[in-house]
């Protein structure tokens, strides 16, 4: 019997399948079948949208919305089945990116990508406090460069009748004002890295922050970044005394042998020092995010930071050699102004004009060393930045709540990430370090 008899042979049997037509395919006479509703009619309850209404039937910025780009109904999240598929099954819908980064753990391209995006949608907020953390710096070493330049003949006929004492007190000055300059300079540098994570944080949802901004959210947290600061200057030191000190009993006791033992304790040294730094590599942003003090915030980022080392080490060594040869390429043609000058503007030029010349370099030398050094500072920030909101993401579920903050409109001059739990111990189910259960509250529905 052929096909076309079977179908015709009983064509009244409302209950048996069409010829190639499978059970899930058929649909009775009189009615739908229930897994394939035509487009507009409301899902069955047990595929209802958690939020209440389907989520395409609710305008954007309101609770349960579907953000931009969101295919409505097909989103396998709120269980919808794909429709013209003969088993109903949900298909693979990519993590949304309201932003500079996907809502989800991140990858090192998208980090590196995520970076430069957020200099470049948040130039003002950026790049500003890029250029305040390298000024101080910078000036100090265009007036150290001129004052040295024009008062080096003085200086010399100054010391050759100046007493022992006279140098003495002149060194100690001038070491204690470079010291001076240098703990204002990461005192600096430290609140100002932990102002610029409010951009990279805001960009995640595609909102853009302006200098004022975001020196009105992170000032509340300007002391404990200043706390921060003091403490790993303490360590700072301690890291640089101990080793130091360590050398010279090594040498004292044991003189040629404890010369050569000398390279394995300093590699010993360096491989600590950089283990801790990379283990305290996100306090910062865990001060401004949420909103801890300078002790919880490096106990924070030492569990963060678990499992995660190698990752984290990596990711840094290949910006800060990025930033280092792109540093390099701006200042290669300062280093070639003062022979060019020299050789070709006044070739036959006297004293006076090699103290102008000096001068001129050292100030060029200066402002685009503070330019090169502040595009670099704004992107090892930002990539600091993200590093700690994808580690959130891995370990808190912080993607989710970060989905549900989208979809709602929530806090729209806030930062993202504040206010938001710790994971208990193990991240959220089926994440990337799954265990007990997200942060409270991650879940659309409130558990």
């Amino acid at each position: 019997m052929s096909p076309k008899d079977y179908d015709a042979e009983e064509p009244g049997d409302p209950g048996r399948p069409a010829w190639g037509q499978t059970p899930e395919q058929h649909q009775p006479s009189g009615g739908h079948h229930p897994a394939q509703q035509p487009p507009g009619w409301p899902p069955p309850a047990d595929q209802q949208s958690p939020w209440g209404a389907p989520a395409w039937q609710q305008p954007w910025g309101q609770p349960g919305a579907p953000y931009p780009g969101s295919p409505g109904p097909q989103s396998p999240s709120l269980g919808y089945p794909s429709q013209g598929h003969p088993y109903g099954q949900p298909r693979y819908v990519a993590p949304p990116k309201p932003g500079i980064v996907p809502l989800r753990p991140l990858m090192f391209g998208e980090i590196m990508d995520g970076s430069f995006q957020t200099i470049r949608r948040n130039a003002k907020a950026m790049l500003g406090a890029s250029l305040l953390a390298q000024s101080l710096a910078a000036i100090l070493t265009a007036v150290l460069t001129a004052a040295t330049a024009t008062s080096m003949g003085s200086i010399e006929a100054w010391a050759e009748s100046a007493s022992p004492a006279d140098l003495t007190s002149l060194g100690l000055g001038f070491v204690a004002a470079i010291v001076l300059v240098a703990v204002l300079t990461i005192f600096i540098a430290s609140v100002l890295q932990g102002a610029m994570v409010v951009p990279v944080a805001r960009s995640i949802l595609n909102r853009p922050t302006g200098f004022k901004q975001m020196w009105v959210l992170a000032r509340p947290r300007v002391g404990a970044l200043m706390r921060l600061a003091a403490l790993l200057m303490v360590a700072g030191l301690i890291a640089i005394l101990v080793p130091a000190a360590a050398a010279v009993a090594l040498i004292a006791s044991m003189e040629r042998m404890g010369v050569l033992l000398l390279i394995p304790m300093f590699l010993g040294f360096v491989a600590l020092f950089v283990w801790i730094y990379i283990k305290l590599l996100v306090a910062p942003a865990a001060v401004v995010v949420e909103e801890l003090g300078a002790l919880d915030a490096l106990r924070r980022s030492w569990d963060l930071t678990r499992a995660n080392w190698w990752r984290i080490l990596g990711i840094t060594v290949v910006v800060g050699i990025m930033v280092g040869v792109i540093s390099q390429v701006v200042m290669i043609p300062v280093s070639l102004v003062a022979p060019l000058m020299a050789g070709f503007l006044s070739p036959h030029g006297g004293a006076g004009q090699d103290v102008s010349i000096a001068v001129a370099v050292g100030i060029i030398t200066a402002v685009l060393g503070a330019l090169a050094g502040a595009l670099g500072y704004a992107f090892q920030t930002s990539v600091m930045a993200l590093i700690y909101m994808d580690l959130r993401m891995r370990k808190d579920g912080l993607d989710i709540s970060l989905l549900r903050m989208m979809e709602s409109g929530a806090d729209p001059d806030g930062i993202p990430g504040r206010g938001q739990a710790a994971a208990r111990p193990g991240g959220y189910p089926g994440g990337w370090n799954s265990g007990t259960g997200p942060a409270p509250g991650a879940w659309p529905d409130g558990r």
